[in-house]
């Protein structure tokens, strides 16, 4: 696509805001917005684009869209700062359109998305975006502004819940030798509920639902409003993160010099995104905990290496990553992964256990080889510390 609109001159490049705004009808903010150190979005960069933007605008009722996630009230804001920093009397429009795509599908949200959220204060400036995305042929939800930056915030942190409930009854489910897989698979029928995001694991983590559920706490607070669901929320998935080290301190009695290997290392498979991933906890509590680890991702080693540097071995492959190894955690669902057979997999390991973050393996074949595999929300399959016990 790049290239084929790059060939056809309907696509270009700068780092010159005259050149970008020159001219232009539309124009779309879509910077960063970290977090601050209490949780709330930091929005200098907002504040830099929109001031820098507000010197070279010069298309009477230009629009200013914010794609960037922001708390509600910031749309009115980046209008204050373009009118402060106007230098010429200018009609222009800023409306909130926030985004809903998932980081490895970007492309094809963008094209098949569920809906498109525009808020607006006046008709006139949502109509000239609503034109816009008249050729995707998908359904445009016109709002408030104040609406459409609530929409993205309470929808993130809506998918974030489901994410912690599924992962709160998973843990009963171990409790009481349920199966979490048939509980969300009956759950997820009543269309009520729907199955998306009923899949038990070891948390979220990425650039979007940790950052915007914490940004709405604060949010909330600075109304004086206490959000007790959310912090829960928040609460749960921390704890999440770490579960699979509690299980296997409890099922080897401590991991002080054993030799461990993590299949997975991005929050999410088809990224290489490590932020708020559950493996950056994982590999600092295994090394409190003395252990020698070796990981393998895909894409993601090298934001890892700068973290942990020689602390931990990186591997070229799965294979060499479990290599002698007492433990292997899988920590993200990566195809290649999710493909590989389990006699494969423990056939060249020291002992084999496995704990699976994300259930990648079915119980059936787990019972079918001499290994002993814990995953979430199921029961153990501990073949191989019987034959153990028995020969004992």
């Amino acid at each position: 696509m790049l290239k084929r609109n790059l060939k056809e001159g309907r696509l270009f490049f700068t780092s010159d805001f005259r050149q970008a705004c020159s001219g232009a009808e539309i124009i779309f903010i879509a910077v960063g917005t970290p977090p601050n150190a209490d949780g709330s979005a930091n929005l200098s960069f907002i504040k830099s684009a929109a001031e820098n933007v507000a010197h070279y605008i010069d298309e009477e009722g230009v629009l200013i869209v914010t794609k960037s996630t922001v708390p509600v009230g910031t749309n009115r804001k980046v209008k204050e700062w373009i009118s402060a920093e106007l230098k010429q009397t200018i009609h222009f429009d800023v409306v909130s359109n926030p985004e809903f795509l998932r980081e490895g599908s970007a492309i094809k949200d963008t094209f098949e998305a569920d809906r498109i959220v525009i808020g607006a204060s006046s008709e006139e400036a949502a109509g000239k975006l609503e034109k816009l995305y008249q050729p995707f042929k998908t359904v445009i939800v016109k709002t408030s502004i104040e609406s459409a930056e609530m929409i993205k915030y309470a929808s993130n942190a809506f998918l974030a819940a489901k994410i912690s409930f599924i992962n709160e009854i998973s843990n009963l489910c171990e409790s009481l030798d349920a199966d979490i897989e048939e509980v969300a698979k009956g759950m997820g029928m009543d269309h009520r509920i729907g199955s998306a995001f009923l899949k038990a694991g070891i948390g979220y983590g990425g650039s979007c639902f940790p950052k915007d559920t914490n940004a709405l706490v604060q949010l909330a607070g600075g109304i004086q409003h206490h959000f007790e669901l959310l912090e829960s929320v928040i609460r749960v998935n921390a704890k999440q993160q770490t579960k699979l080290v509690d299980s296997a301190i409890e099922h080897l009695g401590g991991l002080n010099g054993k030799q461990i290997a993590l299949l997975g290392l991005s929050f999410k498979p088809n990224t290489d995104d490590i932020r708020e991933a559950a493996s950056i906890e994982m590999i600092q509590e295994l090394l409190d905990h003395g252990a020698d680890i070796e990981v393998y991702d895909p894409a993601a080693m090298h934001h890892v290496k700068k973290i942990f540097g020689n602390k931990i071995s990186y591997a070229e492959n799965p294979m060499g990553a479990v290599y002698q190894k007492d433990l292997v955690f899988i920590v993200t669902e990566w195809e290649e992964f999710r493909t590989l057979r389990m006699e494969s997999l423990i056939k060249g390991m020291k002992t084999p256990v496995i704990l699976d973050g994300r259930n990648c393996f079915s119980l059936e074949e787990a019972r079918g080889v001499i290994a002993d595999y814990i995953s979430i929300g199921r029961p153990k399959v501990l073949n191989y510390s019987k034959i153990q016990a028995a020969s004992q």
